[in-house]
């Protein structure tokens, strides 16, 4: 069974993730969602709220797993079994950043590979950094979320302002 990994902060997870994940199925048996902390990114959500809208996301995809994860990414993906590491690239802008961190992933486990994956056309310049800016500012977030996830993400921008 070949098993890819994506990781990311999915703060909140997008059709954009979403559609990285399926494409992914056409190339692994198994892919794990592997939601990571990320402090530093400063996340508008907990991790338990992040791992349950995924979890949510995905629920009728029986070949994905969702779950957390800390420390070295390339040291989870040998505890899990799994054969590579997932990663989206939106734009150009995109490239540098994950080149980087594909190199420095071989460089520290040699067996870890990384997949690009391009998303589809319709999700190409979606972030989670982008959605949460349309919803500070009232826009609609029906094309770019499930509908409970956007839901969640507007309650949790209203208290913010109050």
């Amino acid at each position: 069974m070949k098993i890819g990994i994506y990781p990311g902060t999915f703060d909140p997870i997008t059709h954009g993730h979403t559609d990285i994940i399926t494409r992914s199925l056409r190339v692994f048996d198994k892919v794990v969602v592997a939601v990571a902390p990320n402090p530093a990114k400063h996340p508008l959500f907990n991790l338990a709220e992040r791992l349950e809208m995924v979890r949510l996301v995905m629920k009728d995809l029986t070949q994905v797993e969702v779950t957390a994860f800390e420390g070295l990414l390339v040291d989870y993906v040998e505890r899990s079994g799994a054969h590579a590491i997932i990663r989206g690239l939106r734009a150009i802008s995109d490239f540098e950043h994950e080149f980087q961190m594909a190199l420095i992933n071989r460089k520290l486990a040699k067996k870890v590979e990384t997949v690009f994956l391009m998303p589809s056309e319709e999700y190409s310049y979606l972030s989670s950094t982008i959605i949460k800016d349309v919803a500070q500012h009232g826009g609609s977030l029906t094309e770019f979320l499930h509908p409970e996830v956007a839901r969640r993400l507007q309650e949790r921008i209203r208290s913010l302002k109050t």
